[in-house]
């Protein structure tokens, strides 16, 4: 089971990998409710694909029930609600892992002990499983690169791992 925050799911979506990762994962993937609303009000591109994907429960929405730990992330580590909430979902649910691209909330997980996963290290599993192939990986870490706030070091990091220099 993996927890969803918005960032992820919103960056994932962005770069046709989305689907590709859904299809292949065999365990649930959750968001909370608070991460919904947020991609629903934004209103981009990519709502109606994640509209669709809860619609045909590939995506399981639910609410993180412990109200006090999600106000103690936000305070301790600076974290939106929905940030907070995923994380707590997380916890509650014993998730496996959380996808996250947000600062705070890497850190509050390596904190708290809980695993985790960017939208970069998903594209370079996606490519080491053989999943999509090399060209389109680069192609889609430059889109990640141009709609992420990685730093120019992790994006020369992926692209020596998906060409084999490291």
């Amino acid at each position: 089971m993996i927890v969803f925050d918005a960032s992820t799911l919103i960056l994932l979506a962005k770069i046709d990998m989305l689907e590709v990762f859904i299809s292949n994962f065999r365990g649930k993937l959750l968001i909370p409710e608070k991460i919904k609303e947020e991609v629903f009000i934004r209103r981009q591109e990519e709502t109606p694909l994640l509209r669709k994907l809860i619609e045909n429960k590939k995506i399981l929405v639910l609410k993180a029930k412990d109200a006090k730990l999600m106000k103690r992330l936000i305070e301790d580590f600076h974290i939106d609600t929905g940030e907070a909430e995923a994380i707590a979902l997380a916890l509650q649910e014993n998730a496996s892992l959380i996808a996250t691209d947000d600062r705070n909330a890497i850190r509050a997980c390596k904190m708290l002990k809980v695993e985790f996963t960017t939208a970069i290290a998903i594209l370079i599993r996606a490519y080491e499983k053989k999943l999509i192939a090399r060209d389109e990986t680069l192609i889609k870490l430059q889109k990640l690169e141009s709609f992420a706030r990685y730093s120019q070091s992790i994006i020369e990091d992926a692209g020596k791992q998906i060409k084999g220099g490291i």
